[in-house]
């Protein structure tokens, strides 16, 4: 078959398209993701309409839909202080001020989070096989963790900052003394 201006132009259409839909997948909540959680139990249990009158607009968007923030939005991304980042939705210190590091990805980044903080699920959604973190008390989606961290875990815990408040203090240290592998990975392999 020979190709003519016709299917170039229709092929071109048809990228373009596919282009623009990916894009804007990546700005918005991904409803597949949130059906395809499995249904848990969790300490912090509220109703929708809860969530919505105790949230904001983005911190709803992204704990309750699986949304992700726009990078460099959050005023966390410059937060240097000593202390500690809670979730937004139930206040479990999830991540010390210890482990923060600047990835320059546009998000906040930790190297590890506290211990028994977080919750981790596969997410396939996008074609693509990433970690997602979720609050282990509520269930709040926090971000995704990848295997491009620094030492000594190798991981980057690359959080939402609508999902977290920071309390400034005494940072908040690692009771367990060790830190967590996400599920089906380890710093050498890829997510």
């Amino acid at each position: 078959m020979s190709l003519t201006r016709r299917h170039l132009l229709g092929l071109g259409g048809a990228v373009t398209a596919a282009g623009l839909l990916g894009l804007g997948a990546c700005s918005r909540a991904a409803p597949a993701a949130a059906e395809a959680r499995p249904a848990r139990q969790f300490e912090v249990v509220r109703s929708d309409a809860e969530w919505r009158r105790l949230l904001s607009p983005a911190q709803y968007a992204v704990l309750r839909q699986q949304a992700t923030e726009r990078p460099w939005s959050s005023p966390l991304n410059k937060e240097h202080r000593q202390g500690t980042f809670a979730c937004a939705g139930c206040a479990l210190p999830l991540f010390s001020s210890s482990t923060k590091f600047e990835s320059h990805t546009g998000w906040p980044s930790f190297w590890a989070p506290l211990h028994n903080a977080i919750g981790e699920d596969r997410d396939t959604t996008f074609g693509m096989l990433r970690v997602e973190a979720h609050c282990r008390r509520c269930g709040g989606h926090l971000g995704h963790v990848f295997n491009d961290g620094p030492r000594p875990t190798g991981l980057r815990y690359c959080m939402n900052g609508a999902a977290m408040a920071f309390m400034p203090g005494t940072a908040q240290q690692d009771a367990a003394g060790g830190w967590r592998v996400p599920v089906g990975s380890s710093p050498a392999s890829g997510v």
